[in-house]
């Protein structure tokens, strides 16, 4: 799917002492297919743009589209909808839930869906073995190493086969071993057709063959492509 920003900006607490310019006048297009790293500082505007492209917050000015629908303008209903079918999400800190097993933590995007227990299973037990995690299946995620823990991130994020994938500093808790295994799963998954996009300041990943193309970000503006 193909994901365009036009003249995106955003705010928070506009108007207020205190307000953030996070992002400005930002104009980028993803095409379908495309892996796409974000380099930047912390507080550069890397994750207000992830949180944008991945329709978790909405521009306050400007248009942000994908596959030709401008999503800012979905009601919020809609939105929530779009994104479940459409975006996976792999999170800097994982985001599993530590008292759930495995598969708990796998199938939970797919509650909402109201498929039957062992629909949901089956279909997390295929990526686990995938993704050589199947043995862990029953574990408790707080009992999971760095690597594993990651394994089930990327897990979760593939359950309902979404088209695009969003990872925000996949590679900043895991030592160099697991960064390489973590890119190499994921140009599996783009030769299959996904779109990827990046934030990371980390050299191993913007350099890694996984990446058609990479911008910098800073004080909220894009600052080149290359």
């Amino acid at each position: 799917m193909k994901i365009v920003l036009d003249d995106v900006e955003k705010w928070y607490n506009r108007g207020e002492s205190k307000g953030v310019h996070a992002l400005s006048g930002i104009n980028l297009t993803v095409n379908t297919g495309e892996a796409l790293c974000i380099e930047g500082p912390s507080g550069s505007g890397k994750s207000t743009l992830l949180s944008i492209l991945g329709c978790l917050i909405t521009p306050t000015s400007g248009v942000a589209l994908i596959d030709g629908k401008p999503l800012s303008r979905l009601p919020d209903r809609f939105l929530t909808l779009h994104r479940r079918q459409t975006i996976g999400f792999i999170f800097q800190r994982f985001n599993l839930i530590p008292e759930l097993s495995v598969l708990a933590n796998v199938v939970l995007p797919l509650l909402p869906l109201g498929l039957a227990p062992s629909e949901c299973e089956k279909r997390a037990e295929v990526l686990l073995e995938k993704l050589s995690i199947a043995h862990r299946k029953q574990f408790l995620a707080a009992k999971l190493s760095g690597g594993e823990m990651q394994r089930t991130a990327i897990a979760r994020a593939l359950i309902n086969d979404p088209p695009i994938l969003l990872a925000d500093e996949p590679t900043a808790h895991l030592d160099t071993k697991l960064s390489l295994d973590f890119m190499a799963v994921m140009l599996e998954l783009k030769t299959s057709g996904k779109t990827i996009i990046i934030t990371s300041h980390d050299p191993l990943v913007s350099g890694h063959q996984l990446v058609d193309r990479c911008l910098r970000i800073r004080d909220g503006m894009l600052e080149n492509t290359t």
